[in-house]
């Protein structure tokens, strides 16, 4: 720093670009950074941006992000620089890595990069957002019985502390026969006076099915009409495996928080996600960890009270992290942007109903994933007569196919079509499949 102080160093940069986010200009031109846009020529060609092995026909990409060659050069340089000169590169980095960051997933999201929190992961995200929700004695979470364990602990934990009742609901009689009416129509139903928080999965990682997230905002905005705003209900909303694949925007979806983590089918850094609040409802959520928002912190240290800044500042953790991960997040944002979100929505689209339609013609095949992309999205989980999910997936990896078994009590084969994938694959794919029997 070499003789700039952190408050020379806040009013030279972190004023400025705080007042740049609020008034919409990218962070990247303040910072004199260019903004490349990486043109979008050929899914051969995104495939080759990233370094996966080539022997294998990857179809569990949405556990943990592969990163893309912009992300990962990014990643490269930022720790570059954190290496050869840590405090210095951290002061001149930090507060406009963040901003540009903040920038880049408000532009996808259709949202204001002042109503986002950055965290580490969707569990991160769940744990920070549940674990601080304002409740009363007696009132109700409602969540659902297909949710995942970060998000039925999460909840718990909350119940415990305030006194609240967490109330567990299906959504559907069967998989084979669920409809979106059916869903909207059990939530409908499942509320009751006592609900405060509605907390739900918009893909299910257990089963692939896809929640219709805007019909249910419908039931619940219908409800809290005839509400005091004390007792209005709060919708949040898992949305990491959606985020990357669905072509939305926040203004359009109608929850009041959304919690993903941006290193699956964002091919953000690995370690990283985000939360964002509708700026009505983030003061119902408190932080549990300080933040080190360069705000907050320079208002500390003059003694005065940071409660007027956004809550999406104070609900974004402090300390350090793995900054060189967290500041690339920004070229994965770039890098579907650069694709077209309704690009991206098709293509996964298509290899999924591909491996569906091939999965489902086959007899010695039970597909559990409904095969309409309303109630679908990236993820495709079925079983084989005879076989269990972990020998399926052991014999297709085998075969340089790589998927996954459904982390819950009932367990799945999981194929998760994305991307890198191309139509060949996904006919290897169902090839091999058709082949396997139990022994």
């Amino acid at each position: 720093m070499s003789g700039m102080g952190r408050r020379d160093f806040l009013v030279r940069t972190g004023l400025t670009l705080s007042a740049a986010l609020l008034a919409g200009t990218s962070p990247r031109v303040l910072a004199g950074q260019s903004s490349p846009q990486r043109a979008f020529t050929s899914w051969d060609s995104l495939r080759a941006q990233f370094p996966l092995s080539p022997r294998l026909i990857h179809l569990a990409a949405f556990f943990l992000a592969s990163h893309p060659t912009p992300v990962r050069e990014a990643i490269e340089r930022h720790r570059d620089g954190l290496d050869a000169d840590p405090i210095g590169y951290w002061f001149e980095h930090e507060e406009k890595q963040e901003a540009t960051v903040l920038r880049a997933a408000a532009d996808y999201l259709g949202a204001n990069p002042m109503d986002i929190a950055l965290t580490d992961s969707t569990t991160m995200g769940l744990g920070l957002l549940y674990g601080g929700l304002q409740l009363r004695s007696g009132q109700e979470i409602l969540t659902t019985t297909h949710d995942h364990y970060s998000t039925e602990t999460a909840l718990r934990l909350r119940a415990e502390r305030t006194g609240a009742m967490v109330q567990q609901i299906a959504l559907y009689r069967a998989l084979k026969t669920v409809s979106r009416d059916e869903i909207v129509e059990s939530l409908r139903k499942g509320i009751s006076p006592a609900t405060r928080i509605v907390a739900v999965t918009w893909v299910h990682s257990s089963t692939g099915l896809k929640l219709p997230i805007h019909e249910m905002a419908m039931v619940i905005q219908g409800i809290n009409r005839s509400r005091d705003e004390q007792d209005r209900i709060i919708f949040c909303v898992d949305g990491v495996h959606a985020l990357g694949v669905e072509d939305f925007r926040m203004s359009e979806l109608g929850c009041d928080f959304l919690v993903a983590g941006t290193h699956k089918w964002m091919f953000g850094p690995r370690g990283t996600g985000l939360v964002w609040g509708h700026p009505k409802t983030w003061p119902i959520a408190q932080p549990t960890i300080p933040t080190f928002s360069s705000q907050a912190y320079d208002l500390w240290m003059e003694n005065k009270s940071s409660k007027d800044l956004p809550q999406s500042v104070h609900m974004t953790p402090g300390g350090f992290h793995s900054f060189e991960h967290r500041w690339a997040l920004d070229e994965a944002f770039l890098f579907h942007q650069a694709i077209g979100k309704s690009k991206v929505t098709l293509r996964i689209y298509e290899l999924n109903q591909q491996l569906k339609q091939g999965l489902v013609s086959m007899p010695h095949i039970t597909l559990h994933t409904p095969m309409s992309q309303d109630l679908s999205a990236g993820i495709v989980c079925f079983d084989v007569a005879g076989m269990t999910p972990r020998a399926v997936v052991d014999k297709l990896r085998y075969r340089s196919i790589v998927g996954s078994v459904t982390p819950y009590a009932t367990k799945y084969v999981r194929l998760a079509p994305s991307l890198i994938n191309s139509s060949k694959e996904i006919e290897t794919t169902l090839e091999e499949i058709s082949k396997l029997r139990s022994s």
